[in-house]
């Protein structure tokens, strides 16, 4: 297996061109987030990722994690990797200063987080299960449940999780069973049973805070009458340390394709009397609380479709570069590189142009969530953050998408090898297939894309979007670069394909819901690409400003133009498949009967 080496050239390039990191280095709060800064920080945090996190992530893959008496037992080399991981900081870069974080933006911690989830994917859940949980700390916990559990969870000395999912509920949040009871001293005894608890036991840290979805005895029915309950594994003591074990166990771990490292877990609350809970926020608004959890992990699980993609396209460039098979069918020469036959460097680029895209798109709404965060003008704070959450489901379903596929191509580049676990690309593809289904599968981003972010404000902030997109395709066709032109003449059409399949939409809503349905995850592919073209687009235009300046590194500003055409040549063009798509809708099906399967 090849060693990871993170991509901080085209990472920081990505942070100041697309996210806009300069600007945001100039809001209220983030004056800190200087380009000086910013390098030590991927420096540093690349070089842990590769010397810290990534040796451990075969062993984790072929080891696992266990179920003994005592808990869930980490992998070996887990529970020091972890210790370091918090010791430098990266736990809490983005979290406040308040509670012990560094509070830099959102575009900066993005790029940490990259590197970790490329390195070591089953590790890096642990540390994004507990942020999420801390964001949903900061907005709904009281002062005085900040002041018990916000600190130690920002550094890192305790972990969270989210607890959702129950074996009768699983999308369908409404059908939760788990209860909460009221008790006289105000805590309330929680009983029930979750699954797919990820990192819900471990013994990285000496605490681990669980918050629950769980129902009041008198809360009204379906996904209304949800509440959300800070749940201990150990309940703590006046002095701040863990004293008695909670009612919360980790009963059983699950047997998985992969992220064989990460301890999936089946908890079961209140079997021996009740676990002792506390209400997070306002009775029967645990699932509008939750949520926050949810967008964060959204965000993060998309970019673990970039983060796995990037390792296996290094690994795939590094065999290609040594494997010496064939012909090459243009020159003649025998017995070369496979990289030099035209059909895996079709496959290497494909796969170098999907990732550069989807980073893109990663680190530009990182960067919306920062401006969201700190602008000093409401209204344009409110525009960021639309924008980002209108991105997001885009990040979430159509990252992971790509992840999965540009595993699948790490593998066939490998040919017979890749098929065989002892290289290694075999696990990129088994980590990357849970992507598209957990914090939400494809199906569920692109209803959200559809109903709560398209439709929501009248299409007013997809229209912004289509007006960013047209002005960035012609200010590639003024280029005086002929590869540029190009690359507008793509995006200008595959633009105008995105916007007839949302006027189809839009159109069918109301009268053809079942269409609509149907045509949603090919309507979230065809944003994907078109997003992708875009913010492709305006690197390089970027890139191109730098040649023409003779500034920053040369080499790397051309690959960016070539990998820009590429991506416009080869993967815009499928913008128009995916618009015939979505305006065929059901149309096939309609009325038919179950017969037909």
């Amino acid at each position: 297996m090849s060693d990871y080496r993170a991509p901080v050239k085209d990472m920081r390039f990505v942070m100041d061109e697309i996210a806009g990191l300069p600007e945001i280095c100039q809001l209220p709060g983030y004056e800190e987030a200087t380009p000086d800064v910013a390098d030590a920080i991927v420096e540093e945090a690349a070089k842990f990722a590769a010397e810290v996190l990534a040796p451990l992530n075969r062993i984790g893959d072929k080891q696992g994690c266990t179920l003994g008496a005592a808990g869930v037992v980490t992998p070996p080399g887990w529970k020091e990797a972890y210790r370091q991981y918090c010791e430098v900081g990266w736990s809490g870069i983005t979290q406040p200063q308040a509670f012990g974080g560094q509070g830099l933006p959102e575009v900066l911690g993005i790029a940490v987080m990259e590197m970790a989830q490329s390195a070591n994917m089953s590790f890096s859940l642990g540390p994004l299960l507990t942020s999420g949980a801390v964001s949903a700390l900061l907005t709904c916990a009281s002062d005085e449940l900040k002041s018990i559990y916000l600190g130690k969870m920002v550094t890192g000395e305790w972990t969270g999780t989210m607890n959702l999912t129950e074996p009768q509920a699983g999308s369908d949040l409404a059908l939760i069973r788990s209860r909460a009871e009221p008790q006289a001293d105000g805590t309330y005894r929680v009983f029930g049973q979750k699954i797919f608890i990820t990192y819900g036991d471990h013994d990285m840290t000496e605490n681990i805070i669980h918050l629950v979805l769980a129902r009041l005895p008198d809360a009204p029915a379906g996904v209304k009458g949800i509440s959300m309950f800070l749940v201990p594994k150990f309940l703590v003591t006046a002095d701040g340390s863990p004293g008695a074990r909670n009612d919360a166990v980790c009963v059983s771990l699950e047997h998985k394709l992969g992220i064989h490292a990460s301890p999936t877990c089946v908890m079961a609350f209140g079997d021996q009397g009740g676990a002792v809970g506390w209400l997070l926020g306002e009775p029967n608004r645990g699932l509008e609380y939750m949520f926050i959890m949810m967008n964060e992990a959204r965000q993060s699980v998309g970019l673990q479709g970039v983060a796995i993609a990037e390792r296996a396209y290094q690994q795939a460039l590094a065999y290609a570069r040594e494997r010496k098979q064939g012909r090459n069918p243009v020159t003649g020469e025998a017995l070369v590189t496979i990289d030099r036959h035209p059909d895996i460097r079709r496959m290497l680029m494909t796969m170098k142009a999907r990732i550069e895209a989807c980073r893109a798109l990663a680190y530009y709404t990182a960067g919306l969530l920062d401006r969201a965060h700190a602008a000093a003008d409401e209204e344009a704070g409110k525009r960021a953050l639309y924008l980002a959450e209108f991105m997001i489901p885009i990040v979430k379903g159509g990252s992971t998408e790509m992840g999965i596929e540009v595993a699948s191509l790490g593998i066939q580049i490998h040919g017979g090898m890749g098929y065989i676990e002892e290289t290694g690309a075999a696990q990129h593809w088994r980590d990357a297939r849970i992507t598209t289904i957990y914090e939400g599968t494809t199906g569920i981003q692109a209803n959200d894309l559809l109903f709560r972010k398209l439709m929501r404000d009248q299409g007013a902030t997809a229209r912004r979007v289509f007006g960013e997109i047209g002005a960035t395709a012609k200010a590639l066709g003024a280029s005086s670069r002929a590869e540029l032109q190009a690359v507008g003449q793509q995006l200008g059409a595959a633009l105008q394909a995105w916007i007839g399949a949302t006027e189809w939409l839009a159109a069918n809503a109301k009268p053809n819901l079942s269409g609509v349905l149907a045509a949603a995850v090919p309507y979230l592919h065809l944003a994907t690409t078109v997003c992708g073209g875009w913010l492709m687009g305006r690197a390089a235009l970027a890139a191109a400003a730098h040649l023409d300046r003779g500034d920053g590194d040369q080499a790397f500003h051309r690959a960016k133009i070539v990998t820009t055409r590429f991506y416009a040549d080869h993967l815009l063009p499928q913008a128009a498949a995916c618009a015939a798509s979505v305006q065929a809708g059901d149309a096939a099906i309609a009325g038919m009967g179950d017969e037909i399967f």
